[in-house]
């Protein structure tokens, strides 16, 4: 009985040669081709690191969202309690002398962010145009719920001044009733447990009416003296 012989699957002009997968890829290991296999591995590690990116800026969001809500800042509070004039001489245009004094008070409203204060300066405008040189106040850590009392003086030189400022003083003397404005300037820091936030420009203007007349010399009457602005 003759022998059987393995069948072969020849490759004719009508039927081509069919491959199995690992036929495939010993074929391709031979000839150099690169395995497909390193090409899934790359395309893997790739998709998990950007999976991991996605989760850590989640994250970093969550944890920035979080901190913010609890420790949210809220802009603090300025109000101008009394005022002193020592001297005002506006006699010799276009210059004016002047020396006063205002008491302001400035709240924290924060449970939880205090408020530090540096390079405060303050100075007194009328008519838009500062009548006082400013002053450089000390610096100041302003604690949580808390409220903190300033009694700058400001003035003591002479300053050049337009006339029209140096002539509606005057009127607004004879008249007994003059407005001012106290301006504060400087920066500030919230500052939550051991999170200090960047510096922000803080600008407080605080628009009131004093009763004055003529060679007067003390403390003011406040005709009129909302809570001051504050920008930050």
């Amino acid at each position: 009985m003759a022998e059987e012989q393995p069948s072969r699957v020849e490759a004719t002009d009508n039927q081509p040669v069919k491959m199995t997968e690992e036929n495939e890829k010993k074929l391709r290991k031979e000839e150099g081709a690169p395995s497909t296999d390193y090409g899934y591995a790359v395309r893997d590690r790739r998709g998990a690191l950007c999976v991991a990116i996605v989760i850590f800026l989640l994250l970093a969001g969550i944890t920035a969202l979080t901190v913010w809500l609890v420790y949210r800042p809220h802009k603090p509070k300025f109000t101008v309690v009394s005022a002193a004039v020592y001297e005002l001489n506006a006699t010799s245009p276009p210059f004016i002398s002047t020396t006063m004094q205002f008491t302001v008070v400035t709240r924290n409203p924060n449970k939880r962010v205090s408020i530090i204060y540096d390079q405060l300066s303050a100075f007194v405008s009328y008519k838009n145009q500062a009548i006082t040189p400013p002053v450089i106040l000390p610096p100041l850590f302003h604690e949580t719920k808390s409220t903190v009392a300033l009694s700058p003086v400001l003035g003591g030189s002479t300053l050049p001044v337009a006339a029209e400022v140096v002539n509606g003083l005057m009127m607004d003397e004879a008249y007994g009733v003059v407005g001012l404005r106290l301006v504060l300037t400087g920066k500030l820091r919230y500052k939550g447990g051991a999170i200090r936030s960047r510096r922000y420009g803080v600008y407080v203007r605080c628009d009131m009416f004093v009763g004055l007349k003529k060679g007067f010399v003390g403390q003011l009457p406040l005709l009129g003296s909302p809570a001051c602005i504050v920008d930050v």
